[in-house]
């Protein structure tokens, strides 16, 4: 999954019946985004969408992007990570995987479940279970 957005749009009916199937309002706005976001799996930072949308003739202010993205991610329509600390990155798949992180680039790519194996896990706190488990391998090339 790269992250530049070179794929064909979904059909903005179904991106508003995805919004509001999540409960959340379909403004203009927020259309633009998700059609944007939506489009394919892959994995964005809120610069590259608000720049993609510019380069589409779409003036949005990046707060109005990172609040329409943190909506989404709590909504739970995408996925909000964070891999580095110098971004967030959101993720148009929201089945659960893992990811590769290539540090040089800054590319995510998916790591399917029955990919990665676990031997064990600690003992899990009296009266708890596990919600999630996130993965990120961080690659570099060698030498």
């Amino acid at each position: 999954m790269t992250a530049t957005p070179q794929h064909s749009a979904p059909a903005a009916g179904d991106v508003t019946a995805r919004l509001q199937a999540r409960g959340i309002r379909a403004t203009a706005q927020r259309l633009q985004i998700a059609t944007l976001l939506l489009g394919a799996p892959q994995h964005l930072s809120a610069e590259q969408i608000a720049e993609a949308l510019q380069a589409r003739g779409v003036a949005l202010s990046k707060a109005t992007v990172y609040n329409t993205l943190n909506l989404f991610a709590a909504r739970g329509l995408i996925r909000q990570l964070a891999v580095d600390d110098r971004r967030s990155w959101f993720d148009s798949n929201v089945e659960p995987h893992y990811h590769f992180h290539d540090e040089v680039t800054g590319a995510l790519t998916d790591v399917a479940l029955p990919e990665v194996e676990f031997s064990r896990l600690p003992p899990i706190p009296a009266g708890m279970e596990v919600a999630s488990l996130d993965l990120v391998i961080r690659l570099r090339p060698k030498g």
